[in-house]
């Protein structure tokens, strides 16, 4: 068979396709959101289109609603007080929200399917209340219908008010792999709520404290010390200083995700995933014994560790970086930083490789550059890692950190 001239020359036909795509989202902050005197949620579903009806269906976190009796009438009775803007399609629907949401595709599955069963359009309004995992599952069973409907979030935690939920992404666990399965699909609106902080557990008030110290041992040395000067507060639940505390992470969080050329991830670097390398595999080893927000402040005291012996923080920097996780309720250390595969290795870094995996081969660790500061770097020493391991092993609850 004779090739043809472009075949043989190797020229080819290529028009290039270039797509900007706009994105916008509010981040409210709020008190009792579906008050009978609160006009933030109607108002935030009709923002673009003021004439137009809003058919909207609800899912709520079974935690929540266990912990916050008469929520589900709640919602039912502001959405039909709201009929001028808002189209109650079906009473609100109870799923489940932790580890159950976040392991669980069938979920995503009949989430799916009420949505169909209820006729929701591009032009209708999901609306997801609960913590991160379940806001999780239902982002991404929300992005797969029609190619993605409206979703407004309404984060229950502190984790998912300053972190988890105010994003771009949705996911759910497999093959072993944390958001493994997930996509990039900004949200309506977010709309968090204080009031419903006061519903956790001590456990978690202080387990989203961690996202915020990731944030500002990386990029905010002022929000660093204001942690750490409002340790005792934090742990023992002001609301003023954690309302403040949510209020700057999220802010700070978005700001990254505005500025940093990268919302979707297509690179390698991940400044917001500082700690998470160790977190994640940690999390997996303990089968979720350890919450996110608690292996998060285990993973950033590895690095700050790491960073310490690297020459990047000084000794009093990563002092104050263990002492302010401590004061605020949450672990540097856990027995698994010393758990052991058949080959006599560190379980934990196999973190490592399933990091630069995800990544696409190729590894990137953010690692604090002093206080508020950060670097990427490309390779880890894993004999270095495993001395930090060691040195941060023997800190145990009730054991100075020096």
């Amino acid at each position: 068979m004779k090739k043809s001239a472009d075949s043989v020359s190797g020229k080819k036909d290529v028009y290039h396709q270039e797509i900007n795509v706009h994105f916008d989202y509010p981040v409210i902050f709020t008190r009792d959101v579906f008050g009978k005197n609160n006009p933030v949620f109607a108002d935030t579903i009709s923002r673009r289109e003021s004439d137009r009806i809003h058919k909207v269906i609800t899912y709520v976190d079974k935690g929540v609603a266990d912990a916050t009796p008469g929520l589900l009438e709640k919602i039912t009775r502001y959405l039909v007080a709201s009929k001028d803007k808002l189209l109650l399609t079906c009473s609100p629907i109870v799923i489940p929200g932790g580890r159950a949401a976040k392991t669980d595709y069938e979920l995503i599955r009949r989430t799916m399917n009420t949505l169909g069963e209820n006729r929701m359009d591009r032009q209708s309004v999901v609306v997801a209340v609960g913590g991160g995992n379940m806001l999780d599952a239902t982002g991404l069973a929300t992005s797969l219908v029609h190619r993605g409907l409206r979703l407004v979030r309404i984060p229950t935690t502190v984790l998912s008010q300053n972190d988890a939920g105010i994003g771009v992404k949705n996911g759910i666990d497999e093959h072993g792999q944390k958001n493994f399965i997930g996509t990039f699909a900004p949200p309506f609106a977010v709309i968090n709520d204080f009031d419903f902080l006061n519903t956790l557990s001590d456990a978690t008030w202080r387990s989203g404290i961690s996202e915020a110290i990731k944030v500002a041992v990386i990029k905010d040395a002022g929000f660093m010390a204001f942690i750490r000067d409002n340790a005792e507060k934090l742990k023992n639940r002001d609301g003023e200083a954690m309302e403040q505390l949510v209020r700057r992470c999220a802010i700070i969080h978005l700001e990254h995700i505005k500025t940093s050329g990268d919302p979707f991830e297509f690179g390698t670097a991940r400044p917001l995933d500082f700690g998470h390398w160790a977190a994640h595999r940690l999390e997996i080893l303990s089968g979720h014994r350890l919450g996110h927000g608690h292996a998060v402040a285990i993973g950033i005291s590895l690095d700050s560790c790491y960073a310490c012996r690297q020459g990047l923080l000084s000794e009093d920097e990563l002092k104050m970086v263990l002492e302010t996780f401590d004061s605020c309720g949450l672990p540097v250390s856990d027995e698994l930083l010393l758990s052991e595969n058949a080959d006599g290795e560190l379980e934990i870094l196999e973190g490592i490789r399933q990091f630069r995996e995800h990544l696409g081969g190729e590894l990137a660790i953010t690692l604090p550059d002093g206080i508020g500061k950060k670097v990427e770097v490309n390779e880890m020493d894993t004999d270095l890692v495993a001395s930090c391991a060691e040195q941060l092993a023997v800190i145990q609850p009730g054991n100075r950190i020096s």
